[in-house]
């Protein structure tokens, strides 16, 4: 099967993509169904009507598909997941393909060779609250995994007095609406160990907030943890903004809309850029995000890199440095869900300008460096998925950036529009090919590798 794949800069409407609001629930709270409000219900709309226009069936491939500079590439398709948030893939002296994959709803899934195992893995917390955006979120072995079989997860926590009474219905699946489903759960992260089969030993090494936005992590070449901790829009973002400057992502002793850098038992370095610092929590690395859903590691240089979700328009890339300001909900490119600007002008001294953004928004999710030789062309490109363009589905798609020699943008290049499916991950695996993760009920693995 052959489709061609149109250039980002011809399309501005084109692939993928289903919101919570099409699957038949309410219309989205603030964040506008890519990330929650910060205040709950009781605002009135933040957002207008989503479009219901599901995401068609994805083929069962293998699928060819020509792009810019790899003509063609070639898509093998896993089916069975269901709102698929992240991957690993687990080492193995035999040469055998063995990846886990989160699923919001709370599951944790085994791939082999390419085929799902029918049965969810074995292990997780048993709190995790999956409700709207919020459930199980990024998974990530320990840099030395062979000695220690140390895996980690961020989910939410269910609060203690949100506990199901016996015999109480089960929270609604994932994918069942954005908001609701009663208190929001505490961004947790957890550590367990691998015996083979199932997750050992899993136990809580640090809590965040309790609020339904992502987080991801990603190990620094130093050993240290980053951590990733989303806030969403600000309860005043459609009376005009007026007090950015208070609101969490800009309070020094909040971790909404943080990054926190921590060692790998949870417990906080030393060398941290806000340690000793008076009105500042010494585990924040970098403050002023929305709500970050990629974090990768520039392969040449070791800097830690991340996509976040603007509102409508807004999405962002950002190298992270230490102790720096990124901006929200002070500066962005976008608007609001309702229309009005975040900010007129979108810079400010003090406050980082982003590598690189998007208006409108594609809803990015996931993202990776391509370091691997199977495709050569793509060596050190940047990868991002996206779940929605300008806020209508079907236009989800895989997008491609290189840069040079500092790093900053040459070219962008959509690709797989034509598949109309939302892209929620995309990792490089050990045998150097691109792997996706659909953000649908009916989602998939996608492998990409050359087509000839």
């Amino acid at each position: 099967m052959r489709l061609a794949i149109m250039s980002a800069w011809g399309l501005l409407f084109a692939a993928a993509a289903i919101s919570a609001q099409q699957q038949g629930a309410p219309p989205a709270p603030a964040g506008g169904g890519r990330a929650q409000g910060a205040a709950g219900g009781g605002r009135g709309a933040t957002a207008p009507p989503g479009i219901n226009w599901p995401s068609p069936p994805l083929a069962d491939g293998p699928l060819t598909i020509d792009t810019a500079l790899v003509r063609p590439i070639k898509i093998t398709v896993t089916k069975g997941l269901n709102q698929p948030w992240s991957m690993v893939f687990l080492p193995s002296a035999s040469g055998a393909s063995t990846m886990l994959v989160t699923e919001r709803a709370g599951r944790l899934r085994m791939i082999r060779n390419g085929v799902l195992d029918p049965t969810p893995v074995a292990g997780l917390p048993s709190d995790i609250q999956a409700s709207g955006l919020a459930g199980l979120m990024d998974i990530q072995l320990h840099p030395k995994f062979a000695d220690n079989q140390f895996v980690y997860i961020t989910y939410h926590k269910r609060p203690a007095a949100a506990a199901p009474a016996p015999g109480a219905p089960p929270a609604p699946p994932a994918g069942q609406g954005r908001g609701g489903g009663g208190p929001a759960g505490v961004i947790t992260l957890a550590r367990g160990r691998w015996d083979g089969t199932k997750l050992v030993d899993v136990k809580d090494i640090f809590s965040a907030v309790a609020n339904g936005n992502a987080s991801r992590i990603l190990f620094a070449r130093d050993g240290t943890l980053i951590m990733s901790v989303g806030y969403g829009d600000p309860p005043q973002a459609n009376d005009g903004n007026p007090t950015p400057e208070a609101m969490p992502p800009q309070d020094p002793m909040n971790l909404a809309g943080k990054t926190v850098r921590l060692k790998d038992d949870g417990s906080v370095p030393l060398d941290n850029p806000f340690v000793g610092k008076t009105g500042y929590r010494p585990e924040i690395y970098t403050m002023g995000h929305r709500n970050i859903l990629g974090l990768a590691m520039n392969p040449v240089t070791g800097a830690i890199w991340s996509v976040e979700n603007g509102p409508n328009g807004g999405d962002e890339v950002n190298e992270l440095m230490p102790g720096r300001n990124y901006g929200w909900p002070v500066v962005n490119n976008g608007r609001f869900y309702l229309g009005s600007r975040v900010s007129v002008n979108p810079y400010r001294e003090n406050m980082e300008p982003p590598v690189a953004y998007w208006v409108p928004a594609i809803a990015a999710s996931g993202m990776v460096f391509y370091s691997g030789d199977r495709l050569p062309e793509w060596k050190n490109n940047l990868f991002v998925g996206g779940m929605r363009q300008g806020e209508v589905p079907r236009s989800g798609h895989l997008e491609r950036f290189d840069f040079n020699e500092k790093w900053e943008e040459l070219h962008r290049e959509g690709m797989l529009r034509d598949l109309q499916q939302r892209i929620r991950d995309v990792r490089q695996g050990p045998d150097g090919h691109l792997y996706l993760l659909t953000a649908e009920n009916d989602g998939a693995l996608m492998r990409i590798e050359p087509g000839k």
